[in-house]
C-alpha cells in the first residue's frame, strides 16, 4: 500500500511539471507558431485571369481570400484534394460580385466556379464545391456529405467578423492573420453594396446571400 502511494505522488508531481512547463510555454510564446501562407500559385493563377474584372477591388479581395484560405487551414489538416478544392472555392466565393456591384451573388459564383471546374476536367467537384460557395454565408452550422463545406463556412465567418467568431482558433492566431492581409476596405466594401441594394430595391431582401 505505500509502495502505491509513493507511485501515486510521483505520477501526480510529473504532472505538475509538466502542467508548470506548458503553462510558461504558452506565456512566453514557445508553442509553435502558426504558419501563415502569403504565396499560394493555385489561388494567384486563377485570380489573375479576373484582374480587370475586379477593377480597384483585386487587392482588398485577394487578401480576403488569403485571409480565409490560412483559416482554412488552421481549422482544418488538409488530406489528398482538400487544398485544391478549397483554394477554388476561395476565388469564386463572391466573384460573382463583379462586375455589376451584384449582391446576390452565390447563383452567379457557383456559376463561374463549375466552368472553371469543367474546363479543368474536375467535373466530379461540382456537387462539394456548389455546397461550400452557396452556404458560405449560412449562420449555423451546415449538415452535409462534404466536411469542407462546413469548414469553409467557419473560415469565411472568422474573416467576416473580424476575428469575433473564432471556432476554437486562437485569438493570437486570428490576429496575425488580419495582420499579414490587411483589409484595404473589403468590408466597407460589401457595405455600400449593400446600401445601394436597399436604396435601389427597397422591398426586396437586402442580404440575399445569407442563409440561416
Amino acid at each position: 500500500m505505500g509502495c502505491f502511494h509513493s507511485q501515486s505522488c510521483t505520477l501526480i508531481k510529473e504532472l505538475a511539471i509538466l502542467l508548470c512547463r506548458y503553462h510558461k510555454h504558452l506565456s512566453t510564446g514557445e508553442i509553435k507558431s502558426l504558419e501563415i501562407e502569403q504565396y499560394i500559385p493555385l489561388l494567384e493563377s486563377i485570380l489573375g485571369q479576373w484582374r480587370d474584372t475586379i477593377g480597384d477591388q483585386y487587392e482588398p479581395y485577394k487578401n480576403h481570400l488569403y485571409r480565409v484560405l490560412n483559416f482554412c487551414f488552421a481549422l482544418h489538416q488538409c488530406q489528398a484534394d482538400d487544398r485544391e478544392k478549397l483554394i477554388i472555392t476561395a476565388c469564386f466565393h463572391d466573384l460573382g460580385i463583379w462586375p455589376d456591384g451584384n449582391v446576390d451573388y452565390l447563383s452567379p459564383s457557383v456559376t463561374l466556379a463549375k466552368q472553371y471546374l469543367a474546363d479543368n476536367n474536375k467535373q466530379d467537384w461540382f456537387a462539394e464545391i456548389e455546397l461550400m460557395i452557396d452556404l458560405h454565408h449560412k449562420c449555423t452550422a451546415t449538415d452535409t456529405a462534404y466536411p469542407l463545406v462546413e469548414v469553409f463556412r467557419k473560415a469565411d465567418w472568422i474573416d467576416v467578423s473580424m476575428g469575433i467568431r473564432r471556432f476554437g482558433l486562437r485569438r493570437k492566431e486570428v490576429k496575425a492573420i488580419l495582420k499579414t492581409f490587411p483589409n484595404l476596405g473589403f468590408h466597407n466594401n460589401l457595405t455600400r453594396l449593400t446600401m445601394k441594394q436597399i436604396r435601389q430595391h427597397p422591398f426586396q431582401n437586402p442580404l440575399p446571400m445569407m442563409k440561416w
